[in-house]
């Protein structure tokens, strides 16, 4: 039995437009390869040579501010694809918040197949435009919003994303309880606050009955209806 026969998000993935015997054709370029915390997979600013769907764990976009300052610029979860098809190099770099298990692609093997298989292309534009979608938001979020509101969105969608996979489609019901891939100070920075604003904010929210933070990064959402209020 073929790895794309038994992987977890193979009706999530791009991969999901391809048949069986594309997908066995697609299986030969492909291998597994698991992450530890904290290890790069593809490097800021390098040829683009891999490109990977992941299978498992929760993974950083970043990029290098000119004073060596790391700005978390996008996170990647189960089902999503990484790296830069169709281009000659990265911008930014992809490292592992959690262990993370990938299957990985040489970008030429990957594109020359890409090419051969529109329906394949087709669900690459479309998960390129859903990202989009999400950088807008992003976007809105640092430009506009307040600290608090800035918090609540990102507890909601990391209860939106953090959800168990398989292959049921995308019927999953946002978590109530999950724990954070990211530490205080990564929360932070992905939301441009001081680790001070974000713990505050976090403290807030739980004595407003908002939330529960049984451990220093697990949350419970106990008032989704007055969480998705104060997101604004």
């Amino acid at each position: 039995m073929s790895a794309c026969e038994t992987c977890v998000v193979r009706n999530r993935a791009i991969c999901a437009s391809l048949d069986s015997n594309e997908l066995e054709t697609l299986n030969t370029i492909g291998r597994r390869r698991i992450l530890a915390p904290g290890e790069s997979l593809i490097w800021e600013g390098e040829d683009s040579v891999l490109v990977a769907n992941v299978i498992d764990g929760v993974l950083k976009l970043s990029t290098g501010t000119e004073d060596g300052r790391e700005q978390i610029v996008g996170v990647v979860y189960p089902s999503d694809f990484i790296g830069r098809p169709f281009g000659s190099t990265t911008g930014h770099g992809v490292t592992a918040l959690t262990e993370a298990k990938v299957c990985v692609f040489s970008r030429r093997d990957f594109d020359a197949f890409a090419r051969e298989h529109p329906a394949l292309e087709h669900k690459l534009l479309q998960r390129t435009l859903g990202e989009l979608d999400r950088t807008r938001r992003w976007m809105l979020l640092l430009g506009r919003k307040s600290a608090g509101e800035r918090v609540a969105s990102f507890i909601m969608e990391m209860s939106e994303r953090l959800v168990e996979q398989g292959c049921q489609g995308s019927h999953d019901q946002p978590l109530k309880r999950f724990t954070l891939p990211f530490s205080r100070q990564q929360v932070a920075d992905v939301l441009g606050l001081t680790i001070e604003t974000v713990s505050r904010q976090f403290t807030r929210l739980k004595s407003e009955g908002l939330i529960d933070l049984p451990s220093r990064r697990e949350v419970v959402i106990l008032d989704r209806e007055g969480l998705i209020a104060e997101a604004g």
